[in-house]
């Protein structure tokens, strides 16, 4: 199962045991040295503690490290093809999180009005707005951040679908930007100040038949919403 959290963090979770960076530089070092022992000593680790480090992950994960005795090659460590497997899965999670990581946010600050389990609503410069929360509490300031990718782009006159009003953050806006890729459009929108940016593919622009200043509905899920608690 994979895992990202925070910024630049990526894991592949099995049972109760993350294979994370530092475990993938130890393979990786393992594979160039082709030694568990000159791998430790090029990380600054002990030997004890990367053994010990590969016991665990194999009850998790499945053989990682062939060990080899003596013999005419001389012996030393070599990765299974599942650990390769598992490089390559956490290489390719690692890649899928910086992608993200990229993405443009769009930031507001407002004060928490309700918390309901894993969501709260915080009301902002725009309005109100739903989001998942980190521990927030009734009252406190926080920061409402939603990721570009998050946002759907609809024309102003689509009504919304009722079914969907609850879980879904609505606002009105004019197009100030646009930005063409060659895959990808980002849009800026002016929504009663703030700046809201979004993306989308080339089609959907077309289909939009967007340009600055046409009125433009964003909306988006409350679970793609993170508000935050603001650092003292």
């Amino acid at each position: 199962m994979p895992r990202t959290g925070g910024y630049g963090e990526a894991a592949l979770v099995e049972g109760s045991v993350e294979f994370d960076v530092r475990d993938a530089a130890l393979l990786r070092a393992i594979d160039r040295t082709g030694s568990v022992a000159q791998a430790s000593s090029e990380l600054g680790r002990s030997r004890a503690r990367a053994l010990n480090r590969i016991e665990t992950l194999e009850a998790a994960f499945g053989s990682l490290v062939e060990r080899r005795r003596g013999g005419s090659d001389g012996g030393g460590s070599r990765l299974t093809e599942n650990a390769t497997t598992l490089l390559n899965r956490y290489e390719r999670l690692q890649v899928a999180l910086d992608a993200t990581a990229q993405v443009p946010e769009t930031v507001l600050g407002g004060t928490v009005t309700a918390v309901d389990g894993a969501l709260a609503s915080v009301e902002t410069a725009v309005g109100p707005i739903r989001g998942l929360h980190d521990g927030v509490e009734q009252g406190q300031q926080v920061q409402v951040r939603v990721g570009a990718d998050a946002i759907t782009v609809l024309d102003e006159a689509v009504e919304p679908d009722p079914d969907s009003t609850s879980a879904r953050n609505r606002l009105s806006g004019t197009v100030s930007d646009v930005e063409r890729g060659s895959a990808v459009v980002t849009i800026d929108v002016d929504v009663a100040g703030p700046t809201f940016q979004a993306l989308l593919t080339a089609d959907s622009e077309q289909r939009l038949e967007l340009r600055e200043d046409c009125e433009v509905t964003l909306t988006w899920k409350a679970t793609a919403t993170r508000i935050v608690r603001e650092r003292e």
